[in-house]
């Protein structure tokens, strides 16, 4: 995935926008199954820290030029889910838990 070209320049296309969501939805639903315990997050927030898990990973993998490789980028995948991973946690962290009333 890379942030430069036509399709970049002059808005995504339908497809683009789908595949995104897609593959932050996965990307979101392996960051959750990386973080021990129940998260008591939305499907929304898992969505959307997929996506942007699924993007800094890609630019991040890129920085490390590790973003292009023949096959499987496994390395940009450990990374897209470990980011996933941490902002699940945070989320969990912030917006899971219910607040405690006496």
């Amino acid at each position: 995935m890379t942030l430069a070209g036509p399709a970049y320049a002059e808005g995504m296309e339908i497809s683009g926008i789908i595949s995104a969501l897609v593959v932050g939805l996965i990307i979101g639903a392996l960051g959750r199954l990386v973080v021990p315990g129940k998260q008591n997050i939305s499907i929304w927030w898992t969505l959307l820290i997929g996506i942007v898990a699924a993007l800094l990973g890609t630019l991040l993998a890129s920085a490390i030029g590790v973003a292009e490789t023949r096959g499987i980028d496994w390395i940009e995948l450990v990374l897209q889910v470990g980011l996933a991973a941490a902002g699940v946690a945070v989320v969990e962290g912030f917006r899971g838990r219910p607040a405690i009333r006496r």
